[in-house]
C-alpha cells in the first residue's frame, strides 16, 4: 500500500518555537516503506517501485507496518549523506548493477514518521504520538535508523547544520497530523551554498540560462550547468535585452551569448562533475 507523502513548506529562515520539532535535513530521496503480511515494498514519493534497487532494506518488522523517511548514503566519517552516491543506487536497474553497488554504497533508511502500524492508520495522530511509536520500534537491520531531533531549538540545531555543511533543517509542529499535500506545519529551512557565475547563453524552448564559470587560468569559461528558477519577469527582460548584442551564435536547443552577464546563485552544492546542484537566480552581479 503506497501513501502519498506529507510535503514541506518552506520557512523565511531558521528559527526556535517551543511548539516544534527540529530534525536534520537528509540529503537523499524520500521512500514510503511499506510492509504487509511480512512482504516489504519501497516508493519514491511519487509512488515508483523500488524495491528491487534497495537489496538490504527487503527485511520485515514484527507486524505490517508503513513507514515515511529519507533514504540516504551516509560517509561514516563524516556522517553526511551524498546524494550522488543515493542517485546511484536509485538508478541502478542491472541485477549485477545492483548487487555491486549494493556492496559498495550501502544505503540507510533514516525513518521519521510511522504512518500505519498492525493495521491501524496512525495518521489522525499528534506528531509526538507518532514519534513515540516510532521509536519503540525494533528495526530489522543497522540499515534502519530513526532521525534524532530536537524540541524548540531550531537555529541552534540549524547552526551545528551550517557549520557540517549539510543540507538543512526541517521544523514540524508537535500537534500536526498527516496530511498528503504540502503543509506549514511541517517547513524546512535550507542550508544554501551561493557561487557567482557567468550566464553563456539561453534555451530556446522553456526557460533556462546556461552558467558558466572561469577555469583556474581565467582563459577560458567551463559550463557549470543550467539555471532554471529564481529569475523574475522583469529579470528576464533586463536579460533579453542586454544579451541580444552579445549572441556568439547558435544550434537547434541553444542560444550562446558572450560571458559579460554575471550572476549570483543560489544552490545546495556543487556536484562532483564540477555543476551547480538545483541553482536559483538571486541577483545579477555589476
Amino acid at each position: 500500500m503506497f501513501i502519498s507523502p506529507m510535503l514541506l513548506a518552506t520557512a523565511d529562515g531558521p528559527f526556535s518555537d517551543s511548539r516544534y520539532i527540529f530534525e536534520p535535513k537528509i540529503d537523499g530521496h524520500r521512500l514510503i516503506y511499506s510492509q504487509k503480511n511480512g512482504t516489504a515494498r519501497l516508493f519514491t514519493r511519487h509512488n515508483n517501485d523500488c524495491t528491487r534497487q534497495y537489496p538490504e532494506l527487503q527485511l520485515p518488522f514484527e507486524d505490517d507496518i508503513i513507514l515515511d523517511g529519507e533514504i540516504a548514503c551516509v560517509d561514516p566519517v563524516t556522517g553526511i549523506s551524498d546524494f550522488e552516491s543515493i542517485m546511484s543506487r536509485f538508478q541502478a536497474r542491472k541485477t549485477d548493477k545492483i548487487a555491486r553497488l549494493t556492496a559498495e554504497l550501502p544505503v540507510t533508511f533514516v525513518v521519521f514518521d510511522i504512518l500505519h502500524y498492525k493495521g491501524v492508520d496512525l495518521r489522525a495522530l499528534p506528531l509526538t504520538e507518532r514519534k513515540a511509536i516510532l521509536v519503540g520500534l525494533t528495526m530489522p537491520s543497522a540499515n534502519f535508523g530513526v532521525i534524532p531531533h530536537v524540541e524548540g531549538a531550531g537555529e541552534a540545531l540549524f547552526e551545528q547544520i551550517e557549520s557540517r555543511g549539510m543540507e538543512g533543517v526541517v521544523a514540524k509542529r508537535k500537534d500536526s497530523v498527516y496530511v498528503s499535500r504540502r503543509s506549514a506545519t511541517w517547513q524546512k529551512v535550507i542550508n544554501w551554498s551561493y557561487a557567482d557565475v557567468y550566464i553563456t547563453g539561453y534555451r530556446k524552448a522553456e526557460f533556462g540560462w546556461l552558467a558558466g564559470v572561469a577555469t583556474p587560468d581565467s582563459k577560458r569559461m567551463r559550463p557549470a550547468g543550467i539555471i532554471e528558477l529564481g529569475a523574475t519577469p522583469t529579470h528576464k527582460k533586463a536579460f533579453y535585452g542586454v544579451s541580444k548584442a552579445l549572441i556568439t551564435g547558435e544550434d537547434r536547443e541553444y542560444v550562446y551569448v558572450e560571458p559579460r552577464i554575471k550572476a549570483r546563485v543560489k544552490m545546495r552544492n556543487w556536484t562532483k562533475a564540477g555543476l551547480l546542484r538545483s541553482p536559483v537566480f538571486t541577483e545579477f552581479i555589476v
